[in-house]
C-alpha cells in the first residue's frame, strides 16, 4: 500500500533557465500530497540560474538543489536528476512545464490499486510556440497488460501514431526499478527508454489532463547538436532505434515465441515510420517541383 507519507521525488534538470524555472518549482511545490522533494539539477549554468535556485532552496526546504561543475550534457544531466533522487516515485519535470496540484496524489492512487504498476502517465496539454494548446485522449489498456510484448506492442503503436495520446518519459515511476535501467545517449532515446519501460512491467494511465508541456517540433540534426551525437545519425535515426530496440529484446526475459512476437512489432513501426518518410519527401518533391512552373 502506498501511505500517505510516501516520499515522491519530481527532477528538474536545468541550464540557463534563469527566472524560467520559477513558476515551474511553484507547479511542484503546490501538490496537494504532503511529501514531495524537489530535486533540481543545474548543469553548469552562466546566466543566474544558480543564483534563482539556490534562493527558491533557500525558503523551502523540499528543494534540493545540486550544481554541476561544468556542462556534462544534456541528456547525462537528465539522468542525474533520478540517480540523486530519494522518492520511492519520481518523475521529470522540464523547465518550461507545470504540474496540476492533484498530478502526484492522482498518480498514487493508480499505484496504490494496482501494485504491479512500474509506470502511471496521464493526459498532458502541450503548449506550443504559438500558445496554442493540443491534447488527446488515450483510453486503452493493453499497457496494464501482463504480457509484455503486448505492452510493447501498444506503446509502438502508439509511438506511430501521435505524441499527443501518451508520454511515457513525464509519468510517475518507481523510482529505483527505473533508476537501475541502463540507457544510452543517442537520438529518440527516450522512446528507447519507453520501450524498456514497458518490458519492465505494467502501466497505468489517468485519462484527466494533469501536466502541461512546453512543445516545439525540432529537426533532428538540431537535437543530435544539443545531445552531442554525431551529425550524420539524424539521417538514420529511425534504423539506429530499431537496431538498439532489438538488441535490448535480445537480453529481455522473454518466450522464443515472445520474442519472435516482439521483433515483427518492431518491424511493423520501421516500416510504418519509413512509408511516413517516404510520403513527406514525395510531397515535398511534388511541392518544390510546382514551385519551379
Amino acid at each position: 500500500m502506498v501511505k500517505a507519507d510516501t516520499l515522491v521525488s519530481i527532477g528538474l534538470p536545468v541550464r540557463n533557465a534563469g527566472e524560467r524555472v520559477i513558476p515551474v518549482v511553484e507547479s511542484v511545490l503546490a501538490q496537494d500530497h504532503p511529501n514531495v522533494e524537489l530535486v533540481i539539477s543545474d548543469n553548469g549554468s552562466t546566466d543566474d540560474t544558480e543564483e534563482v535556485c539556490r534562493a527558491l532552496a533557500a525558503r523551502d526546504d523540499r528543494i534540493a538543489y545540486h550544481r554541476q561543475p561544468h556542462n556534462i550534457g544534456l541528456f547525462n544531466n537528465f539522468v542525474r536528476t533520478i540517480t540523486v533522487a530519494n522518492g520511492a516515485f519520481f518523475r521529470w519535470i522540464g523547465d518550461d512545464d507545470r504540474l496540476g496540484p492533484t498530478f502526484v496524489s492522482r498518480c498514487l492512487r493508480e499505484f496504490d490499486e494496482d501494485p504491479r504498476l512500474i509506470l502511471v502517465t496521464t493526459q498532458v496539454a502541450y503548449l506550443g510556440p504559438d500558445n496554442g494548446t493540443q491534447t488527446a485522449s488515450y483510453d486503452g489498456t493493453a499497457l496494464r497488460s501482463a504480457d509484455p510484448v503486448d505492452r510493447l506492442a501498444e506503446l509502438l503503436r502508439l509511438l506511430n501514431e501521435s505524441h499527443l495520446l501518451i508520454d511515457p518519459l513525464y509519468g510517475m515511476m518507481r523510482r529505483a526499478p527505473v533508476a537501475a535501467i541502463p540507457r544510452r545517449n543517442m537520438l529518440r532515446e527516450d522512446e528507447v527508454f519507453a520501450v524498456k519501460l514497458a518490458l519492465a512491467g505494467p502501466w497505468g494511465h489517468v485519462p484527466e489532463v494533469l501536466a502541461r508541456r512546453g512543445w516545439k517540433h525540432d529537426k533532428l540534426s538540431d537535437i543530435a547538436r544539443r545531445l552531442d551525437v554525431p551529425a550524420w545519425q539524424s539521417h538514420f535515426a529511425t534504423t539506429l532505434q530499431c537496431l538498439e530496440i532489438l538488441r535490448w529484446l535480445r537480453g529481455a526475459d522473454l518466450s522464443p515465441e515472445q520474442l519472435s512476437q516482439a521483433r515483427s512489432a518492431v518491424y511493423r513501426m520501421y516500416a510504418g515510420r519509413q512509408a511516413r518518410t517516404v510520403r513527406h519527401r514525395s510531397r515535398k518533391l511534388l511541392r518544390m517541383a510546382m514551385a519551379r512552373h
